[in-house]
């Protein structure tokens, strides 16, 4: 009997990756993520946040170049920057010049924690530029950045994307957590609410020139339902809505968030 093979594509399949297998964290990944030096508020936040298994998906080694888009607080530079201290190098990735300065500032009050070669660069989102040099980084990382830079509208998300694809070796990896809105809902409720679809981000990425290597669920949130009178700021840890509801968003915890592998390709 004669077997006929047609390619997936002839069948009109969408080709997707299907969910990696969870990497376990490294030695290194999980003394950074247990350091004792860490703020005991920022602490806190793994449960939801999965800081190690998150780090492992991606990839990150201590001997990596690692920049991370819009650091804030510094939540994860606590653990990035001890992480690459003497062997690899953290960046945080300013979003202009004023945040530059704010960014400074916060690594130069963890240094102590994240040692003396973590450094600060700036992204031009209006030019798709950023002071990194072209290909000298393994890890572009960004958490819960990605609506901020949609919501500012025209093509600031999409030059962001090109910045961090210029700034990463050949092979580097991109790598996205984002609040997750569901696929059926409104495209209209990405400029109000801080969810994104994932079908946007990855669109993103792909006109940049990434691929798309993985996903993982380690940080999706089943219990998240992304309708909340004041966006994803409803859901702890910022709880907008005050003591209104409280417990109710407590319970819920964090919001639902994909978390996306890209490949620069060779």
């Amino acid at each position: 009997m004669r077997h006929l093979f047609l390619p997936i594509a002839a069948l009109g399949v969408l080709l997707v990756p299907a969910a990696t297998v969870a990497q376990a964290p490294s030695a290194a990944i999980r003394a950074a993520v247990s350091n004792s030096g860490r703020t005991p508020v920022n602490r806190a936040r793994d449960r939801y946040r999965h800081p190690a298994q998150t780090l492992a998906f991606f990839g990150v080694k201590p001997t990596d170049t690692v920049v991370e888009f819009s650091p804030a607080g510094g939540w994860y530079t606590e653990i990035l920057g001890p992480l690459t201290n003497g062997k690899g190098h953290y960046i945080a990735l300013a979003g202009s010049a004023k945040s530059a300065e704010g960014a400074t500032k916060m690594l130069d009050g963890k240094r102590a924690l994240i040692g003396t070669t973590a450094s600060v660069a700036t992204l031009d989102a209006a030019a798709g530029t950023s002071t990194v040099p072209a290909a000298s980084a393994d890890v572009v990382l960004t958490f819960r950045n990605i609506h901020n830079l949609t919501m500012g509208g025209g093509a600031t998300a999409a030059n962001a994307f090109k910045a961090w694809y210029a700034m990463l070796k050949p092979g580097g990896t991109l790598g996205v957590v984002e609040h997750r809105l569901p696929a059926e809902r409104n495209v209209a409720d990405e400029k109000s609410s801080g969810y994104l679809k994932r079908s946007t981000v990855v669109a993103l990425a792909q006109q940049a020139g990434f691929r798309l290597a993985g996903e993982s669920a380690v940080n999706a949130n089943p219990n998240d339902t992304a309708d909340y009178p004041k966006g994803v700021w409803t859901l702890p840890p910022t709880l907008s809505e005050g003591e209104k509801d409280r417990a109710r968003y407590l319970a819920i915890g964090e919001s639902d968030r994909m978390t996306l592998k890209f490949i620069k390709p060779r």
